[in-house]
């Protein structure tokens, strides 16, 4: 249905289980679908909705929903791809906040645009990649970035911001955000910029890349080779979302010192872990969970995936609440252990 003026998608009681990747159940009071800044300013403008503050979503895919949500659901919807300009030294190219993101990668390597090849085939929107500062196999969205274009939810007015706005940190940016300067829940992503540079160069430090090239003998693989070993790799361990409700990554890889890395080494010698250029270390957190013998078992109808026990999974049914049970005494075991406290990479609702 519309609203009065004939201008919005408007669907009130609208379930959301086929809105998160996750297929938790759950109803949203009412559902908004955006498809331009204009549609976000008649949110803003409206009698009723415009003094409640809304809930944004995407594609779901980094989202544990606990509960109905008795606010306004704006859906981002917004469409399109161009390329913007090129200069000596990048392509830069927009995609519509509700463009899905594997499907943008694809689209760029088809123009022959590289540069977001190692985040191939990861779940969700293109609105979304920003906000989480999406990352894998040594690139994050960050090292791609250029703008994006944003309307603020109190006055309507669009505003472009540029990569030090942002604020980007390891999944995180000032859309995650609350406090002085934080913009959580107060703006709506409405379009995406990257700069994806010129002469471009394959970033394959990852040990799973580093084995695709031993394996398959390519030297030296051009950024359509590199996105379709990512695709390979990420099929091979992660679930099809389509398949099994997931969110992908459940929990951000812990960053420790130099000093608290050596002594976990000194305990546990297998342990997997990537050394940073600040002299800290990254810790595989499925490791540590594996390491804990959660891989494959449940908690009621939410369970750690088989194959890696960094997802964690919807075996049919599962509420959030279940998912939230499960993680919970998955922190306590890692940090009964290791005395390390993962941090869950979605939101919780």
């Amino acid at each position: 249905m519309t609203d009065p003026s004939g201008t919005l998608q408007v669907q009130h009681r609208a379930s959301l289980r086929s809105h998160n990747t996750f297929g938790l159940p759950a109803v949203a009071r009412t559902l908004v679908r955006i498809t331009s800044d204009a549609d976000v300013r008649r949110v803003v403008d409206h009698p009723e909705w415009g003094r409640t503050k809304p809930f944004v979503l995407g594609g779901g895919s980094n989202l544990v929903l606990t509960r109905d949500l008795d606010a306004v659901v704006l859906k981002v919807e917004v469409r399109g791809r161009r390329l913007v300009a090129e200069t000596e030294d990048a392509w830069i190219v927009e995609a519509g906040a509700g463009e899905n993101w594997h499907d943008t990668v694809a689209w760029t390597l088809a123009q022959g645009w590289p540069g977001l090849e190692n985040l191939a085939l990861i779940p969700g929107t293109v609105g979304a990649a920003p906000v989480q500062n999406i990352g894998a196999y040594g690139v994050e969205l960050k090292d791609r970035f250029h703008s994006l274009d944003a309307v603020d939810l109190v006055t309507g007015r669009s505003v472009t911001l540029d990569a030090a706005a942002c604020r980007f940190g390891y999944r995180d940016s000032v859309f995650k955000q609350e406090g002085f300067g934080g913009l959580a829940g107060k703006s709506v992503i409405t379009r995406v910029r990257f700069r994806l540079p010129k002469p471009w160069q394959p970033v394959l430090g990852y040990l799973d890349l580093e084995r695709k090239r031993a394996e398959t003998g390519i030297a030296h693989p051009d950024a359509q080779t590199v996105a379709d070993w990512v695709c390979a790799i990420r099929r091979a361990k992660l679930p099809d979302p389509a398949v099994i409700g997931n969110a992908g990554s459940f929990f951000k890889n812990p960053v420790v010192s130099a000093e608290q890395c050596k002594d976990i080494i000194g305990r546990d010698p297998e342990i997997v872990h990537y050394p940073m250029a600040d002299g800290s270390c990254k810790l595989a957190a499925g490791w540590l969970i594996d390491a804990c013998g959660w891989k494959g078992k449940s908690v009621g109808r939410a369970g750690v995936y088989e194959k890696q026990a960094l997802v964690l999974v919807n075996r049919g049914g599962a509420s959030g609440a279940e998912v939230v049970t499960l993680a919970r005494a998955i922190q306590e075991s890692v940090y009964g252990r290791f005395g390390i406290r993962l941090e869950p990479e979605p939101i919780i609702v």
